[in-house]
């Protein structure tokens, strides 16, 4: 047990967790927009939200961008601005569901012109891209039909392939897609990319720098996630989590809220593959903090990977196998119930001293007063939201 604890805590101790910048503006359900004091108000003071977060956790150390949501006149300057914080720019999130233009398709558009401008939107976030020093462009495609017969379904296949290839021949060497998935919404009779399978095989066609992003929220009830994260680890094609929690569907709620034993399941295959550190798997959070105050929100969502984390490296790898290769059923599941049902906040409170944290961020953030202090000095101006 001292060599596994030894060996979580040299992990947990380089592990991150790339931040949303979307976490940090006022959202809500379909109905309404719930607006709090002290929410950013730019991109600049997202990033200084964000930053509250790592300073706090230590594992937070990069920023998502959403485009248009974060444009600004000088993303140099942003970036500058990120740095000087202690994080700096992530992924950069494209945006294809809120123009008027693409209602019946943005990449898979029955109109050239339509597909074009979807194509030149990418353009411009790739160019942020270069500014900001990112090397990652999401693209989750909100496009598909409501009824059936209302448009071909393999010929929004082809124009998306051919949109893809438009877009993958723009990218630097350096760069990649991250391709994600949704089975449902806001189309329900066929979404153009509904599953990892359809999102694999347009990666697999673009070539090496198009892998796939797995958002924990975009599953139908009852999916084993953790079959789809070995999957795509086997075939070196998994670029990044989107992690959430979810009752029904896409709730994007604060990740293991609702079932913390899936994320340590998820996390468990993570580090049997050897896939925490070091495999261009970029571990971020996508969720929207409707009621609760953000900054704590993310927090939250940071300590509980964290705590997932810590209890797959706590997994004895070689007791587990040894019961697997006996077909010990029971023994072998128990070896994982044992990891699942440490306390792990002890060790993670070690990790945090020993980098000179508080034991307890939560807390911390709680006494700091910095949440009353925004709430006082961000007065004015429009607060980031959806849509802005």
């Amino acid at each position: 047990m001292t060599d596994l604890r030894s060996g979580a805590l040299a992990a947990l101790a380089e592990q991150t967790i790339e931040l949303p910048s979307w976490a940090f503006g006022n959202s809500g359900t379909r109905f309404k927009v719930f607006g709090q004091p002290g929410v950013a108000r730019d991109p600049f003071e997202k990033l200084e939200d964000a930053a509250q977060v790592h300073r706090y956790t230590g594992v937070a150390p990069r920023v998502s961008l959403h485009i248009p949501w974060d444009l600004v006149d000088d993303f140099g300057k942003l970036a500058a601005h990120a740095r000087d914080l202690g994080v700096q720019i992530g992924a950069i999130n494209s945006n294809l569901f809120q123009d008027d233009e693409y209602k019946l398709g943005s990449l898979t558009h029955a109109d050239p012109a339509v597909r074009r401008r979807a194509v030149e939107h990418h353009a411009q976030c790739i160019e942020v891209m270069r500014q900001t020093g990112s090397t990652d462009l999401k693209i989750w495609l909100p496009d598909g039909t409501n009824y059936p017969g209302q448009d071909d379904l393999r010929a929004r296949q082809d124009r998306l392939a051919d949109s893809l290839q438009q877009v993958y021949a723009m990218l630097d060497p350096s760069m990649r897609i991250l391709l994600e998935y949704k089975f449902f919404e806001p189309y329900f009779y066929a979404m153009d990319i509904p599953d990892w399978g359809t999102s694999l095989v347009h990666c697999l066609a673009l070539g090496e720098q198009a892998t796939v992003v797995l958002d924990t929220g975009h599953h139908a009830p009852g999916t084993n996630i953790e079959f789809i994260v070995v999957q795509l680890l086997r075939l070196g094609r998994l670029g990044a989590f989107d992690f959430n929690s979810r009752n029904y569907a896409d709730d994007d709620l604060i990740v293991g809220s609702a079932d913390p034993f899936q994320l340590f399941r998820i996390m468990n295959e993570i580090v049997a593959a050897d896939a925490l550190l070091g495999a261009g798997v970029n571990f971020m959070l996508d969720q929207c903090h409707n009621i609760e105050p953000k900054i704590p929100g993310q927090i939250r969502s940071v300590l509980n990977v964290q705590e997932a984390t810590a209890k797959a490296l706590l997994v004895d790898r070689e007791a587990l196998a040894a019961a697997q290769q006996d077909g010990n059923v029971l023994g072998a599941h128990g070896v994982l119930m044992d990891a699942y049902s440490t306390d792990v906040r002890p060790l993670l409170a070690e990790l945090r001293g020993s980098q000179g944290l508080d034991p307890d961020p939560y807390a911390a953030y709680a006494r700091s007063g910095h949440q009353e202090r925004i709430a006082r000095e961000r007065v004015g101006g429009q607060q980031a939201g959806w849509g802005a």
